[in-house]
């Protein structure tokens, strides 16, 4: 039994890159599909939505003589590379896997739409939703929000570097406390960085909890959809 039928993973990039300081960690690629494999097992419907911050960000990119446009539609090139790579390795293990991009791309992968999306995942694939909304000045934050809503996701769960939202960035205050749960109102109030405004307003307007929880501790994907309290949840 599982707390959620329908979930959209958002995954990081960065993450994507484990022991590296670039690009693609097998390692770790094989450590998410095995995850994501497991849950899928269980009858959930997965919905993805992959950074690309382990091969460009275009808003870093602006700060280096990027256009705007140009950057932003390089950093979803590089969600692309990411969801192929975690395509490959979800096929590789015999889990069922649909490619949907924001841009047309054929045959790299099908054009998004939320009705075909819906169908895939019904029918036993894990969906995997590239190039953000297709549009710059949007990163996968509001776009993994927005798909969120779309394919309607019960609960986004948010797979970052850190094991859920503190008062403050655990990094770099010892004394930072970790919230088992908090209110988006709160989050908006605190000015907390869980994701971006648009993001966070769009999940708070159309009800959509999310759960933010270390993706990089094996089996901490069972456990969050076995209903065990790891991570913050985030919710109206």
């Amino acid at each position: 039994m599982t707390t959620y039928k329908r979930i959209l993973l958002k995954l990081s990039g960065e993450s994507l890159m484990g022991e590296k300081q670039y690009g693609i960690d097998e390692k770790r690629l094989a450590e998410y599909a095995a995850q994501i494999k497991e849950i899928h097992e269980l009858g959930v419907q997965i919905g993805i939505v992959i950074g690309g911050g382990n091969i460009f960000r275009g808003l870093n990119g602006t700060h280096k003589g990027f256009d705007r446009v140009k950057g932003d539609q390089m950093g979803m090139l590089a969600t692309v590379i990411n969801s192929l790579a975690l395509s490959s390795a979800l096929a590789a293990t015999g889990v069922k896997v649909r490619v949907l991009t924001a841009v047309r791309m054929e045959p790299i992968g099908e054009f998004y739409n939320k009705w075909r999306a819906i169908e895939c995942m019904e029918a036993g694939e894990v969906v995997i939703m590239p190039a953000v909304t297709g549009n710059p000045f949007f990163t996968t934050d509001p776009g993994s929000s927005l798909r969120g809503i779309e394919i309607e996701a019960d609960v986004m769960l948010k797979g970052p570097r850190v094991d859920g939202i503190y008062t403050a960035d655990p990094e770099k205050d010892p004394t930072a406390t970790k919230f088992h749960d908090i209110t988006y109102d709160e989050v908006l109030k605190r000015g907390l960085k869980v994701m971006d405004l648009t993001a966070t307003c769009m999940c708070k307007e159309n009800n959509l909890p999310i759960i933010v929880f270390d993706m990089d501790t094996v089996g901490n994907l069972k456990r969050v959809m076995q209903g065990e309290e790891i991570g913050t949840l985030v919710h109206n």
